[in-house]
């Protein structure tokens, strides 16, 4: 069985802009083998955000193929790539976008109800997954209640709840300052490490892609 976690083949995205054609994806191959933490850099606008919307089936591509953990994703249904997304893709992204109206420990459990697991059980894991995130006396605390660092946390807990096979972060910790930061990717990395999950991430901090395994660069529309 194939240890890959994410195979992109001959992505191609284009955009239009009235009579003008934006090719953003040129051709895209990509391999993430389970276990391994890769960072994605290139310019703001190369297509870093886009190229991760297609890996996780919320955006379809032009043309090429996709496959996550063994399952082929490019010809499935709407249906059947939120199923896949539902039990194979963990998501993080610059802003936490956490659900303002729902504690810490509710923002987690919910991923897990909505994959079927009863609500009990649920809040069990969420609480569990708060003590891991060192958040556990911010259990009953709604978002507002939490710091920038707190909140992108518990959006880090909510992404591998449902023990994914992959994790896609875009600028993970872009909103946060330099010392936040650097203990939240601390966490991020320790937990994905400790799961044993691949990771893409997205950054514009070189001392951070420099702590992940490889570097992929995003250069006029092709990964270098």
């Amino acid at each position: 069985m194939s240890d890959s976690a994410l195979n992109l083949n001959s992505i191609e995205r284009t955009f239009r802009q009235g009579r003008n054609r934006l090719e953003v994806l040129r051709g895209v191959d990509l391999d993430l083998k389970a276990g391994e933490i890769v960072a994605l850099v290139g310019p703001s606008g190369s297509g870093k955000s886009t190229l991760l919307q297609i890996a996780g089936l919320l955006e379809k591509a032009d043309a090429g193929e996709i496959t996550v953990s063994g399952h082929a994703g490019t010809s499935l249904n709407d249906d059947g790539r939120t199923m896949l997304r539902r039990h194979n893709i963990g998501f993080v992204y610059q802003y936490h976008h956490l659900l303002p109206e729902f504690s810490a420990v509710e923002n987690i459990a919910i991923p897990q109800i909505i994959a079927g697991r009863g609500r009990a059980e649920a809040k069990d894991r969420a609480t569990e997954m708060l003590e891991w995130l060192g958040l556990t006396d911010r259990a009953s605390h709604r978002p507002a209640r939490l710091s920038g660092g707190e909140q992108q946390r518990v959006a880090i807990g909510r992404a591998l709840i449902n023990a994914p096979k992959l994790l896609l972060a875009d600028e993970p910790t872009g909103n946060l300052d330099p010392h936040t930061a650097d203990a939240v990717f601390d966490m991020l990395m320790k937990l994905v490490r400790g799961a044993g999950l691949a990771a893409l991430v997205a950054t514009h901090n070189p001392a951070l892609a420099a702590r992940m395994d490889r570097t992929v660069t995003l250069d006029e529309g092709r990964l270098v």
